[in-house]
């Protein structure tokens, strides 16, 4: 399985390909240093398995699946000074390229790096809409070689962070400690909420029930979280989308979150999920 074949279950990933993605994130966090804080933050499925222990696990935690791949959303900041500049030139010199669709056509928002054993990791890059004319999923023109998807929302997740201590090996096999800042628990929530209504996936839905479930603040934390983003067009658009999409166990949310954990017809787990989702509406609208 390479990394572009995403599994449709929980039972395709495996941890190898977690702590590969943790060694391309630990790599890039060497390669970027101080531009790193300001200017990136780490989204997308890597997420739970940076904010919820996992090595080990507290104690009725299971582990996450994991990811095949990283997420870096650019702070429209990386504008200002053309900053994305300096980003794609350390990224290129630390062997970095862009990758190719199968026409041949080169992909602007994704990159890949080979490790030291040879194996291939890309990084997706997403920034937030910067003007009127930014339209959500399009692809947003940097350099010749250099593009970040659209993503509505995303500038939340650099209100929302948390700064993770990385301790491990690169994919260069070499032994690093950086910090990387990390999309916290509300904005995950909001952004895979947003995610689901945009393409359905069921490892989103699922993502969004693990953080849910294992956050180490609980509930309390993420909806003080969320509460803090308020006012927000698209934090309402997020509760909506929870409010009618996971608000019954035979509902789209519970459904594929559940097909993901590998049991579409798991009733306790989809219980479970409208549960976690109930109480944080709750906590949030009371």
């Amino acid at each position: 399985c390479t990394p572009m074949d995403k599994p449709a279950t929980a039972a395709g990933y495996s941890l190898d390909w977690l702590e590969h993605a943790r060694g391309a994130c630990l790599y890039v966090a060497t390669v970027l240093g101080d531009l790193l804080l300001e200017d990136l933050v780490v989204v997308g499925g890597l997420v739970p398995s940076l904010i919820i222990a996992q090595d080990p696990p507290e104690e009725g935690v299971s582990l996450h699946p994991g990811t095949m791949d990283l997420d870096l959303g650019l702070s429209v900041g990386v504008l200002d000074g053309a900053r994305y500049a300096e980003i794609a030139k350390r990224l290129r010199e630390s062997g970095f390229e862009v990758t190719e669709n199968q026409a041949g056509n080169r992909v602007l928002q994704t990159w890949r790096v080979r490790g030291g054993e040879g194996r291939e990791t890309t990084v997706d890059f997403l920034i937030a809409p910067s003007s009127v004319d930014d339209q959500a999923n399009r692809i947003k023109h940097l350099e010749a070689d250099f593009g970040a998807v659209v993503t509505p929302g995303l500038e939340l997740a650099f209100k929302d962070r948390i700064v993770v201590t990385m301790d491990g090996r690169t994919i260069m096999g070499e032994a690093a400690v950086r910090d990387v800042p990390v999309c916290g628990p509300g904005a995950f929530v909001v952004l895979k909420a947003l995610a689901f209504r945009s393409r359905g996936q069921p490892k989103d839905a699922f993502d969004l029930y693990y953080t849910l479930r294992n956050f180490a603040d609980g509930l309390d934390g993420i909806s003080d979280r969320v509460k803090s983003l308020m006012p927000d067009d698209q934090v309402t658009q997020a509760m909506e989308i929870l409010r009618a999409d996971f608000h019954t166990a035979e509902a789209l949310g519970p459904v594929r979150a559940a097909r993901f954990n590998g049991n579409e017809a798991d009733d306790p787990f989809r219980a479970d999920v409208v549960g976690f989702v109930a109480e944080l509406l709750g906590k949030i609208d009371g």
